[in-house]
């Protein structure tokens, strides 16, 4: 766990976590926030599925009954080094909680979980529109790539 002044980082393992209801009440409004319209109930699904089939790792800043920020992650396969590619999907800040060091604490877990599970790298993605959130993640050692092509297909 990372801890900063008045929360603490962790991550999701089990429905019962004391943070996994305010987790999935963070997540619609971080969806919300992006336009989705609210859907506690599909959320709060959506999300104990992926904590109990482990595709996606979860990972709250909160105190004991309120999460403050969420952060989702992928690990998937990287087949040329045989070792895992952990992505930030999803990074979110309530915005009465933001300036605090949250999302910091949350990427310093993950870091060091992503080290421990000896992935290859983590990365991330962000509109180039969100400075703030370039600004934080060149910070905490993020690099844009410029080799690189990200391309979509939106099935």
């Amino acid at each position: 766990m990372t801890a900063t002044a008045t929360a603490t980082a962790q991550r999701l393992t089990a429905v019962d976590d004391p943070l996994f209801t305010a987790a999935a009440v963070l997540f619609d409004e971080y969806r919300q926030h992006y336009g989705a319209n609210p859907a506690p109930e599909a959320v709060a699904d959506w999300l104990l599925e992926q904590v109990l089939s482990a595709r996606t790792r979860i990972y709250v800043a909160g105190t004991d009954v309120e999460a403050y920020a969420i952060c989702s992650i992928a690990v998937v396969p990287a087949a040329l080094t045989l070792r895992t590619a952990w992505l930030v999907r999803d990074l979110f800040v309530a915005p009465e909680a933001r300036n605090r060091g949250l999302a910091r604490s949350l990427l310093t877990l993950v870091a060091g979980e992503a080290r421990t599970a000896g992935a290859h790298r983590l990365s991330l993605q962000t509109e180039t529109s969100n400075v703030r959130a370039i600004e934080l993640y060149a910070r905490s050692g993020y690099s844009v790539l410029t080799d690189v092509a990200l391309m979509d297909n939106v099935l």
